[in-house]
């Protein structure tokens, strides 16, 4: 089975070490990535985080983008209903002009807590309350100049000298994700390490009832990202493990509060972990898929495989939350070898 693979960037600040390293690694990442046969990189929005030093993801795909020649660059997601579809748009269009035929737009929406929406949001007068498929809509019309002829913004493109576009996405973890994408015609990628169970229905229908819309993608594209973690040995996987693990467990007790947690070491949570927690499964079970999939490159291979033919989609996307930063790239050229992506010299 021929798979693409790609990842995501959280920009992880390993235990001991401050946001400047973990910016450093981020971008030592795309040229990691590229050298190892990685279709794409995307760069998360994560703002006051302790465990994640990639807030502003334009600014991460405007340097990676410079020091790699291939790889495609782009964000995973920028949170629509924080900003100006305009101001998205023109973004991401200047990124295009920089690195024509590399760029990708991945839009989402998320809630990081009271104080974070409150401080990105102009007008603090009133409750906010982004309408999503409008937010989306608008951005794409302003990149392929698609408003129709009364409305205001017409006759108004963005950078129209330039003759590409950043390809557009949408992320989401549920089924309206997948009927927005589908309806509007452009890429959709799934959230499994949110929502494993729901992944397969909604990435599948996603692709039943694709239409072609003019944005840019004539037919579906979809992938399935997963959190992952590979090591030489299944027991040196599953110790790996334990850092996305205690990750969520910690996250969970604090209550979700943006920011509230770092990803720790295996070694930090060992003790901590509940047994049920520890014993999670890591492969497929029965019909139950997990939340974290991990083991040597055999295992892995054989879950992210079946996960893949399961749902129809087209790539496999990488999350880790491995705490130690060369664990990290060591675990991400495993999967490079066991799927046998083209390295570059």
């Amino acid at each position: 089975m021929t798979v693409k693979a790609s990842i995501v960037e959280l920009g992880t600040v390993a235990p001991g070490t401050c946001e400047s390293e973990a910016l450093r690694d981020a971008l030592d990442a795309a040229t990691h990535a590229e050298q190892h046969g990685f279709h794409r990189i995307w760069y998360a929005e994560h703002h006051l985080s302790r465990s994640g030093a990639s807030h502003h993801p334009e600014l991460l795909i405007a340097a990676a983008a410079q020091q790699t020649s291939r790889i495609r660059v782009g964000s995973g997601a920028v949170l629509m209903n924080h900003y100006s579809p305009f101001a998205v748009a023109e973004r991401y269009q200047q990124l295009e002009a920089m690195t024509p035929g590399r760029i990708d737009l991945g839009m989402g929406r998320a809630t990081a807590g009271p104080v974070i929406d409150m401080a990105l949001q102009q007008d603090r007068d009133k409750p906010f309350r982004a309408e999503h498929q409008q937010q989306v809509l608008e951005a794409l019309a302003w990149l392929h100049g698609q408003f129709p002829q009364d409305h205001p913004f017409a006759g108004h493109p963005v950078m129209p000298s330039v003759p590409t576009r950043p390809q557009t996405w949408l992320l989401g973890s549920s089924p309206s994700g997948s009927n927005l994408a589908a309806g509007l015609g452009i890429g959709y990628c799934f959230a499994g390490f949110i929502n494993p169970q729901g992944a397969a229905p909604a990435l599948r229908h996603y692709r039943d009832n694709f239409e072609d819309q003019g944005f840019g993608l004539s037919e579906p594209r979809a992938i399935l990202s997963v959190n992952v973690a590979v090591a030489d040995t299944a027991a040196e996987a599953e110790r790996l493990s334990h850092s996305p693990k205690g990750f969520y467990s910690r996250l969970a007790r604090a209550g979700r509060e943006a920011g509230s947690v770092t990803v720790p070491t295996p070694d930090e949570v060992a003790d901590e972990l509940s047994a049920a927690e520890r014993d999670e499964p890591t492969t497929i079970s029965g019909e139950r898929w997990p939340r974290f999939v991990c083991g040597d490159p055999d295992q892995v291979r054989a879950t992210l495989e079946q996960m893949l033919a399961h749902s129809g989609a087209d790539e496999v996307m990488v999350q880790d939350l491995i705490a130690d930063p060369a664990e990290r790239r060591h675990s991400r050229e495993l999967v490079a070898q066991m799927f046998a992506l083209a390295k570059s010299s």
